[in-house]
């Protein structure tokens, strides 16, 4: 075992010091909510406990009556156009099948909405993606807010979903939790085939019956997503973070080994001696070890959103500078796509996350000594869970080799030195950007100015013939307060043919791209966002952009009294105020924070 890398002592005793005194409140208030044991249900009228069995069936009521069984809520987003949340359909049925096995009860405390990023990029719909993560935590707090349970599971995947219920659950965090995923669909076509016909199709050399054959072999059955977007980060990091059991990210859907795995965490939720709070396990060394996670496998960038909301929502003040300088000192051990060939299914295969976490304990890169839903210590997540000829489940230690180097590798042959997660500051402002799949020789862009203020007008401006040079696409009012920061994947076909062709590109935005902002350097989250006057609202057409990823700068190249005397143009976007449900949101819009600080409102 190897001693705590200097830079994670460092950055985590930062942490807990900026952090002292809202960690103590949070932990006293969920200590207080927790005294007695966890949930007042004996505290009940006897009119509010009958209501809250009355859908019970006999066994149920009669242990819910006497009082002395644990009652698991489940907080689930199932819905079945979701893949990933299709398999949770049966979840409810074997868990509480599972519960009176273990001497429990389970009820669904409620549900959760559960949109598809997948499904409305590029529609008006994705102006809702980002706010539905607090609302999920909004929602997760009134299902369990009826003092009915001894303890949570959290039934949830994708985006903002894992997010918000993790929000959601720390208000709760005197409950004992975990999380229980459901697994990645089978690998359909190769990744790169896939996007050499979206790149065909934005070219009009495929039309579209053959980009929607290669989007349906792709995306084709229920589970996960399999390239390493938001999804399969989140699965990252509830694994990393002990939020659910070892070696139970990535494993297939609706197999025996899947459902072992759950029914192992309804066990670890329901026994007594095995139950602890959530809020606990959540702390500044949890928090420390995600974000080494999403460095080491070149995680989605919304993270750098989600992670502190979620720390903040634990009492922990993190920041963008905290993951800049995590980032320096993890190095990149997997390649998956967009950064790579393989899919998460591959990763997986070659080891997975018991492999990285063994890797990065070993470089003295983690914490080991963490309270997890699994009991005391990361070292339990270097296991592989495993199916006995009884099917009984079991564990064994996992190789000190990777099964495929081109997906994953050790600590001494990284596929870079660094985490491939920067950031960014000048005269534009704050941003973050992704480099762990943008060549060296791009790291460095300095080329003119090309404001839009949609995505769509990117696309028209390209099909006119007007981006084949060099050039960066400033794409702005797309921040929390102007629309509510949608992700911006219509550009990288676009853009991605504009860089092929040889043209130096570059994205800076204030909105966002999240894990498959792939080769196109891209420094998106700018802050202050254009709608309340940040800089990016004073770049015009034709001004020099210098975007350099190795220095960490953002900078427009103008004359400074120049710059700062400009009139700052006003959002354009008031068509994106109302219609899909947007109308609902502006009480979201006019309180959103700053990017750097989660871009919500909790």
């Amino acid at each position: 075992m190897s001693s705590l890398h200097p830079v994670v002592a460092e950055v985590t005793a930062r942490i807990a010091a900026r952090s002292q005194a809202s960690r103590a409140a949070y932990l006293a208030r969920i200590d207080a909510a927790g005294k007695g044991g966890g949930t007042h249900r004996e505290r009940l009228s006897c009119g509010n406990l009958a209501h809250g069995f009355a859908a019970c069936d006999a066994h149920d009521k009669a242990a819910l009556r006497a009082g002395h069984a644990p009652n698991i809520g489940i907080v689930t987003a199932y819905n079945d156009m979701l893949s990933a949340h299709q398999p949770y359909e049966r979840y409810p049925a074997m868990i509480r099948q599972l519960a009176r096995e273990a001497g429990a009860t389970a009820q669904v405390a409620g549900g959760v909405p559960a949109m598809c990023d997948g499904v409305t990029q590029g529609r008006a719909g994705m102006e809702l993606s980002l706010f539905s993560r607090d609302v999920i935590a909004m929602a997760t707090a009134v299902a369990l807010s009826h003092d009915m349970f001894d303890g949570a599971l959290y039934l949830g995947i994708c985006d903002k979903i894992v997010p918000g219920l993790l929000i959601g659950a720390l208000s709760f965090g005197h409950l004992p939790g975990a999380f229980v995923p459901s697994g990645p669909m089978p690998s359909g076509i190769p990744n790169e085939q896939k996007s050499k016909v979206r790149q065909a199709y934005a070219e009009g050399k495929a039309s579209r019956e053959e980009l929607l054959e290669a989007e349906a072999a792709s995306y084709h059955a229920p589970g996960t997503c399999t390239f390493y977007g938001t999804a399969n980060s989140n699965q990252m990091l509830m694994e990393i973070m002990g939020l659910q059991l070892p070696g139970s990210s990535f494993v297939a859907p609706d197999t025996p080994l899947r459902d072992a795995l759950t029914a192992a965490a309804v066990r670890q939720v329901a026994a007594p001696e095995t139950r602890v709070p959530l809020g606990h396990v959540v702390d500044e060394r949890a928090v420390v070890n995600g974000v080494i996670g999403l460095h080491a496998t070149g995680g989605s960038t919304n993270h750098l959103l989600h992670l502190v909301a979620v720390a903040r929502a634990a009492g922990i003040d993190l920041r963008w500078d905290d993951f800049d300088a995590l980032s320096a000192a993890v190095p990149l051990l997997a390649r998956v796509y967009p950064n790579g060939y393989a899919d998460v299914n591959q990763f997986h295969a070659a080891g997975g996350m018991a492999f990285l976490i063994d890797q990065l304990l070993d470089a003295g890169l983690l914490h080991a000594d963490v309270q997890t839903v699994a009991g005391e210590g990361l070292y339990r997540y270097t296991q592989v869970p495993a199916l006995d000829e009884a099917g009984r489940l079991v564990s064994h230690p996992v190789p000190k080799d990777s099964g495929n180097r081109g997906v994953l590798r050790g600590i001494a042959e990284p596929f870079r030195a660094d985490g491939g997660l920067r950031l960014l500051d000048g005269n534009l402002g704050r941003a973050v950007i992704k480099v762990s799949a943008v060549p060296d020789e791009r790291l460095l862009i300095e080329a003119p100015a090309v404001v839009f203020d949609d995505q769509d007008a990117v696309r028209g401006a390209f099909e006119r013939g007007e981006l084949n040079r060099d050039f960066v696409a400033v794409v702005r009012f797309q921040g929390p307060q102007a629309i509510g920061m949608p992700e911006l994947h219509k550009l990288t076909p676009t853009l991605g043919l504009l860089q092929d062709r040889g043209h130096r590109i570059a994205l800076v935005t204030d909105g966002r791209m999240s894990g498959a902002s792939g080769r196109v350097p891209a420094a998106i989250h700018v802050t202050p966002e254009a709608v309340v006057d940040g800089p990016l609202a004073r770049v015009r057409d034709g001004d020099m952009i210098r975007l350099d990823a190795a220095a960490g700068r953002l900078d427009v190249l103008v004359d400074a009294a120049e710059f700062a005397a400009r009139t700052p143009d006003g959002n354009r976007q008031r068509n994106h105020q109302a219609g899909m449900g947007r109308e609902l949101f502006a009480l979201f819009r006019a309180n959103a924070m700053n990017a750097d600080l989660g871009a919500g409102v909790l």
